[in-house]
């Protein structure tokens, strides 16, 4: 049990310095972004970024949303980061060799990837090619959902059911080392004092029920907050990055207003950007917040639909458990 602590602690020290360091890495990216690939000269009339962006120039318009925008990109980037970080460990948790769990961890995040392309090219560039990457998406999904599915939970359960039918507890371990991942952890945790309590003569069969369920119960206790753990990032930032971009767009129209206060003919120019500034930031405010949402519910889905897993993968225990044990 002290090991298992101790394990426990250095991963979330790991966890923590994974956590800053995405912040600092998203945050250097965002205002890397900003000033030398958005601000660069070449996007604005006269090579001037205090000017008008190019015609049809998208990187110079968002330029024009000024000093919110980097703190946008900085919350866009670290969704993805997340994103990834949530992929790769619930792929982990599912199961399965890792050439197996490489294989689909690449598949998905290509999927993502051709999802995001879809959107961007729907809103910004051809609708088009925008269909036909979200098409490919979905293909790419199916693919991964029917082909590879080996070392599913479903599968897994099964196999595991029958194993305890036939009073098999060994092949049922030998299955869960095959198995890998959350459940085969929990399921193995548990299973590994099974035998232990069905002949031990010193407990009635109350007490060995007990003992089984306690096990069950603190194996599915650790494995429990791997699945959700820097969700809460994800959360915040649906909530977040709306409110940044609000800012935004207040800033921005207090600088529209300010260029109409002037004496005399209006700062056309100020006006401009004024009202240039205002709608991007809101539009990255809405977009990054939007996607924040999506993805936090996606995970959530999938994580609910694990627990289910583990809890009926406990419940085939202790019932076998209860029937074949006098």
């Amino acid at each position: 049990m002290a090991k298992n602590k101790s394990g426990q602690s250095l991963k979330d020290a790991l966890s923590s310095v994974f956590a800053v360091s995405a912040l600092l890495i998203a945050l250097a990216a965002g205002v890397f972004i900003y000033i030398f690939i958005m601000g660069n000269p070449a996007n604005f009339v006269g090579g001037n970024p205090e000017g008008h962006p190019l015609p049809g120039n998208f990187l110079g318009v968002i330029y024009k949303g000024g000093v919110i925008v980097p703190l946008l990109i900085t919350g866009i980037v670290v969704i993805l980061i997340f994103t990834c970080e949530r992929l790769i460990t619930i792929e982990v948790a599912r199961g399965g060799p890792i050439g197996y769990i490489v294989l689909k961890l690449i598949l998905r995040i290509g999927t993502f990837a051709l999802v995001l392309g879809g959107f961007f090219f729907l809103l910004f560039g051809s609708f088009v090619l925008g269909c036909i990457l979200l098409a490919a998406a979905i293909i790419l999904f199916s693919v991964v959902t029917l082909s590879l599915n080996r070392y599913n939970a479903g599968t897994f359960i099964k196999k595991l059911q029958n194993y305890l039918a036939e009073d098999k507890i060994e092949d049922a371990i030998v299955e869960c080392d095959n198995q890998k991942g959350s459940i085969a952890n929990v399921v193995k945790s548990t299973l590994s004092n099974y035998r232990a309590y069905q002949n031990d003569t010193s407990l009635t069969k109350e007490q060995k029920l007990i003992a089984v369920q306690k096990d069950f119960d603190e194996a599915a206790t650790l494995e429990a907050p791997m699945l959700s753990k820097n969700l809460v990032f994800l959360s915040t930032l649906a909530s977040l990055s709306v409110l940044v971009g609000l800012l935004g767009t207040v800033l921005g129209m207090v600088k529209a207003f300010a260029a109409l206060a002037q004496a005399g003919a209006p700062d056309a120019l100020a006006l401009a950007n004024g009202i240039s500034e205002a709608l991007i930031n809101t539009a990255f405010g809405i977009g990054g917040g939007a996607g924040a949402v999506i993805l936090y519910n996606y995970f959530s889905s999938v994580i609910d639909g694990m627990t289910f897993k583990i809890d009926e993968a406990g419940m085939s225990i202790i019932q076998t458990f209860a029937a074949k044990t006098k």
